[in-house]
């Protein structure tokens, strides 16, 4: 699969991580997208922003019998999944914090996919009570793991000093409240998307760059005999059984 995009605007998914009924994901998600929207690169047309809801996509618990490195994937769901996650250059992971941790639908999905994910910049924003802070000390080593470039700084909310519960009930946890980023919150956004578009557009280019290099005969030292310089660049290639795949 071609999981690289080489023309138009560059695509950023903002991907709900939760799917629990009243969950606060779509509306941190949506500020996120309204924040976008005044984004130069927004307002030029060079960047496109795209909810990504795993509520709707409504993947099982992890059923593919092969592992998604080789890219064979044999249910529906998941080829529908694939090309979701395929269509977009980057991605914003808007995660709540379960436990310590990130949601379970969330790590379910990242583990479905392989080449939809390596090479593409990511950027997280983490919400909770505390901000979300240890949801995004785990999920950024996942993010690594499945080859994207993540974005060394995150963006957190926290629900009693980025939300506004007037008129709400508190002791009330299913009570939403309405989002009311603090002072600086809406220009780490902006400098997050920054960030993603400028490794995005050099994705682009270092992407357009491989066919001449390829075609000129020079062989990667780095690679060995019978592997692609870079097994990791996409399910199915050639030296794809050459990676170890354990856990997986």
């Amino acid at each position: 699969m071609n999981s690289t995009r080489q023309h138009g605007p560059i695509k950023v998914g903002l991907v709900v991580g939760s799917s629990r009924p009243g969950r606060r994901g779509p509306t941190v998600a949506g500020w996120v997208a309204d924040t976008a929207t005044g984004h130069p690169a927004a307002r030029a047309g060079e960047v496109t922003v795209e909810l990504v809801d795993l509520a709707e996509q409504r993947l099982p618990l992890l059923d593919e019998p092969v592992p998604a490195r080789f890219g064979d994937y044999r249910h529906e769901h998941t080829r529908r999944w694939s090309s979701v996650a395929a269509a977009c250059d980057a991605f914003v992971f808007v995660t709540p914090e379960y436990n310590s941790s990130i949601p379970a639908v969330l790590k379910n999905a990242i583990d479905y996919l392989d080449a939809e994910w390596r090479g593409k910049p990511a950027g997280v924003l983490t919400y909770g009570v505390r901000g979300g802070g240890r949801a995004a000390e785990h999920l950024r080593p996942i993010l690594a793991e499945v080859g994207m470039a993540v974005l060394p700084d995150h963006v957190e909310l926290g629900l009693f000093t980025d939300f506004d519960w007037s008129g709400a009930d508190r002791s009330d946890p299913t009570a939403e409240g309405r989002i009311a980023p603090g002072d600086g919150r809406a220009d780490l956004i902006t400098a997050m998307l920054t960030d993603l578009l400028a490794a995005a557009r050099e994705r682009r280019v270092d992407q357009r760059a491989e066919p001449a290099s390829e075609s000129s005969g020079a062989a990667d030292p780095a690679a060995g005999a019978g592997e692609t310089a870079d097994p990791a660049a996409g399910a199915g290639t050639a030296g794809r059984d050459a990676v170890p795949v354990a856990g997986r």
